[in-house]
């Protein structure tokens, strides 16, 4: 057994398991707060929900320029700085947020963590793509996400319990992880971005992206993706604030329904990932899609601490089917010299769906009830399942493993 694992870990490069350890580090700190940022600023403020969930719409506008603009950047200038400067950054942003007392305060620094975020996830997707050959990838992101995770199993767990007693101490949990993988990034990784001699550059218009967007497989990929992470967004964003407001449950309680969702992750995603890849990408991907869907719905059935520790749960088993599976096929789908691009909007369907998604649950939320935010979400998760379902019919060529990288 001691030799199966070591053989595993030499398996893969030395800078793919500090991407691993850094990704451990930093997901302790910042789900000590994510998990109850919508709770805290929701008490500091006294708004209603929509004008709330406002700040994570803002986050996401200012995500997605950012976004358009990291991939080229990723691209061209390298992963490792990028990384390391907007994790920093980020850190600092956490940091300062503890101090928020307005609208106006919590809007630039959600405006800054927009910036920052999409910046790294792209550079390390990226990253990702350059170590690891698409034969192998669904399995490093398995491994990747288990120490994601990981970290989610207890951050939010031991920020539930310092949120009780002072919400900075999360804040500042945040700052520090964050800041440390950044740390860890600028002293010890290696840049992976590959230079191509300037007489075999590509004339490039519109940065590049006029070769993304030609990709119609691709970019409908994104915007199903996009619409069954709506569902993600809501359960994440918006459930602890439903289910403190409405049900009382306490940020020390609903802690254990995010930890729950970790622990599953790290104890199944590799054995689940190792049933999934035998299958077709787009099917795996409607599957969890579809569980998503339902998983959100259900959350309008909740009253109390196990039907929301439910609905996580079930949501939790699409989790593990859909991300590693599409997050695999697009970059599988990237070319080589185009996978800042290609990385960067696939990320978007993240930014975008936890803009969108809590701002459409807020305006359900204040105008139909609160009950109405999950079956309206359902209604839009239902759709990105369709939409992957007709890519699955029409595009067969694209998910055979051989075509990765040919896009």
């Amino acid at each position: 057994m001691l030799s199966r694992i070591l053989a595993f870990v030499r398996s893969y490069p030395r800078q793919f398991w500090l991407m691993v350890i850094g990704m451990l580090i930093s997901t302790i700190g910042s789900s000590m707060i994510w998990p109850f940022l919508m709770i805290y600023v929701s008490e500091k403020l006294q708004l209603p929900m929509t004008s709330t969930a406002s700040l994570m719409t803002l986050n996401s506008l200012v995500a997605l320029g950012v976004s358009l603009v990291g991939g080229p950047v990723v691209d061209r200038l390298g992963r490792k700085w990028v990384m390391a400067v907007s994790l920093i950054l980020n850190g600092v942003a956490y940091f300062f947020m503890s101090y928020a007392t307005t609208l106006p305060q919590f809007a630039v620094l959600m405006g800054l963590q927009g910036a920052f975020n999409p910046l790294f996830r792209t550079a390390s997707d990226a990253m990702m793509a350059d170590l690891v050959g698409p034969e192998r990838r669904s399995d490093a992101y398995s491994v990747l996400r288990t120490s994601n995770n990981a970290g989610i199993a207890l951050g939010p767990t031991i920020g539930g319990w310092a949120a009780m007693t002072s919400y900075s101490l999360a804040f500042y949990g945040a700052a520090v992880g964050l800041a440390t993988y950044g740390i860890l990034i600028a002293l010890f990784f290696r840049e992976t971005l590959a230079r191509v001699a300037p007489e075999a550059q590509v004339k490039e218009r519109f940065g590049g992206y006029d070769r993304v967007f030609s990709d119609r497989h691709f970019i409908l990929f994104v915007v199903g993706t996009t619409m069954v992470t709506v569902c993600s967004s809501l359960v994440w964003v918006l459930m602890s604030v439903y289910a403190k407001e409405n049900y009382g449950l306490p940020e020390n309680l609903y802690g254990l329904i995010a930890a729950t969702n970790a622990v599953m992750v790290v104890s199944l995603q590799y054995v689940t990932t190792q049933i999934t890849k035998r299958h077709r990408p787009l099917a795996m991907a409607a599957l969890g899609g579809g569980i998503y869907t339902l998983a959100v719905g259900s959350v309008a059935l909740a009253t109390g601490f196990w039907g929301f520790w439910g609905s996580m749960v079930f949501m939790t088993i699409g989790e593990l089917i859909l991300v590693p599976t599409a997050t695999t096929y697009a970059a599988n789908l990237a070319p080589a010299d185009m996978r800042g691009r290609y990385m960067g909007l696939y990320g978007l369907s993240w930014n975008i769906a936890t803009g969108l998604g809590p701002l459409y649950g807020g305006v359900l939320n204040d105008n139909l009830g609160p009950r109405f935010i999950w079956l309206g979400g359902s209604v839009i998760g239902a759709m990105g399942v369709m939409l992957y379902l007709l890519l699955g019919r029409r595009g067969a060529r694209r998910e055979d493993p051989a075509y990765a990288g040919q896009a």
